[in-house]
């Protein structure tokens, strides 16, 4: 694996009547088969790049893949930030952004088969884009979960303070005295979320049937339907936003296939650090400890639908 250069864009997307989307690229090559890198909740698409140029974006692209990392509405450098007036959530995200992200990319790279990967509550947006409009006609080569969960199963001591003291008290508390979620006060570094998402992501978390307003049922709709490949990466050491066992309870959720690769990122298999949620992502030697297996990934699927 060579490194090579890569150019680095922003584009701006309409979104209604005054929203504005921001896409992030990093290119590796014009050429290069596109990849989607989709953040989860209360956080933004700088989960996947820092300002020095690391991080698994632009791991990807330094190899040649044209990588798109959208910020969602009112998050990152996504405009007007997200404030009281803020009335959108996950439904609008699943049906009204996605697929204008995704519109964009095509708009640049034509109807070409791509790889979707996506860090935490992002992975759960994706499958239901996915159950709602490709169900029959996807043209997704795989797709790579990191700590990505839908159900928060495991009981804890800390599983009760961060899921249902932080996330369903004090965020919904925070939400009812400004207007919107101001995470910010509380989880450092973390990005806004509305009242809706907030409610209607609480809500998928604790409940067992997995319906959306308008009474799409995911929790039917995806066991019925062939899935893209997909691998599931969770860290040893994410003991409640992503625990391994969360994350595997989403396989068999979603109708796990023989395709599909379940992969714990621990010393005791064999990698350097036992890794937790957000380092699983932005820790220094991912990129030479569980990224590179991920790359295997991306070729086992890329010839397997004869990409390469």
């Amino acid at each position: 694996m060579n490194p090579s250069p890569y150019r680095e864009t922003s584009l701006f997307i309409s979104c209604g009547n005054s929203d504005r989307l921001h896409l992030k690229r990093f290119c590796g090559n014009e050429k290069g088969i596109p990849i989607l890198l989709l953040h989860g909740s209360i956080e933004n698409g700088r989960i996947f790049y820092s300002a020095s140029g690391k991080g698994l974006a632009p791991f990807l692209a330094s190899l040649g893949y044209d990588v798109f990392i959208p910020d969602l509405r009112g998050k990152g450098l996504s405009t007007p930030a997200i404030n009281r007036k803020s009335s959108y959530g996950v439904f609008e995200t699943i049906t009204e952004e996605i697929p204008l992200f995704l519109e964009k990319i095509n708009e640049l790279k034509g109807d070409q088969p791509m790889h979707w990967m996506a860090h935490s509550w992002g992975g759960v947006l994706l499958l239901c884009y996915y159950a709602r409009y490709l169900a029959s006609n996807g043209n997704v080569l795989s797709i790579t979960f990191f700590g990505t969960k839908r159900r928060i199963s495991i009981r804890s001591a800390r599983k009760f303070m961060m899921a249902d003291v932080i996330y369903g008290f004090l965020f919904l508390l925070i939400g009812k005295v400004k207007g919107y979620v101001d995470a910010g006060m509380i989880v450092k570094g973390s990005d806004n979320e509305t009242l809706k998402t907030n409610r209607q992501t609480w809500h998928w978390v604790k409940e067992k049937k997995w319906i959306d307003q308008d009474g799409f049922n995911y929790g039917q709709v995806l066991p019925a339907i062939l899935l893209p490949p997909a691998m599931y990466i969770a860290g040893i050491a994410d003991d409640v936003l992503g625990h391994p066992t969360d994350v595997q309870l989403l396989m068999l959720e979603t109708g796990s296939q023989q395709t599909n690769i379940f992969y714990l990122a621990s010393k005791k298999n064999g990698n350097l650090h036992n890794y937790g949620h957000i380092n699983l992502l932005t820790h220094q030697d991912a990129i030479h400890d569980h990224f590179p297996e991920v790359i295997k990934w991306l070729r086992k699927n890329e010839k397997r639908y004869g990409i390469i």
